[in-house]
């Protein structure tokens, strides 16, 4: 087996490890964080209905405006900040946070604090 694929098998081990304990529902939505070498994406989903109840990232037109990079740890405290204030307006106040196969580290951990500061209850 080559590296990469070596690599992919070790974070879908992972990202399953992570979510057999984790499901969204509509009162207590998933927090799932996806992180690219560029940008940094965060959506709330419903896991029983299938649905996005909202979503933020660096790529959206607002942020996009007001950031000069997205892979960094501003940009994710950015993205953290803007997903409480559209889950505080959807009513949403409490979720799971789903990191995925990423650790709670560095950009990760950024935008769970921001979202935090914003007033989501883990």
């Amino acid at each position: 087996m080559d590296h990469q694929k070596a690599k992919k098998q070790r974070q879908l081990r992972r990202r399953q490890h992570v979510r057999r304990k984790i499901q969204g529902t509509a009162e207590r939505p998933r927090l799932s964080v996806f992180r690219s070498s560029k940008h940094i994406y965060a959506q709330l989903i419903d896991d029983l209905n299938g649905l996005t109840l909202a979503a933020a990232s660096t790529q959206s037109a607002d942020l996009k405006s007001n950031l000069t990079y997205g892979g960094n740890i501003k940009a994710a405290v950015t993205v953290g900040k803007q997903l409480a204030e559209l889950a505080k307006g959807k009513g949403i106040s409490k979720v799971a946070f789903d990191r995925g196969h990423y650790r709670y580290h560095g950009r990760v951990k950024a935008l769970a604090d921001a979202a935090r500061e914003g007033g989501l209850l883990f």
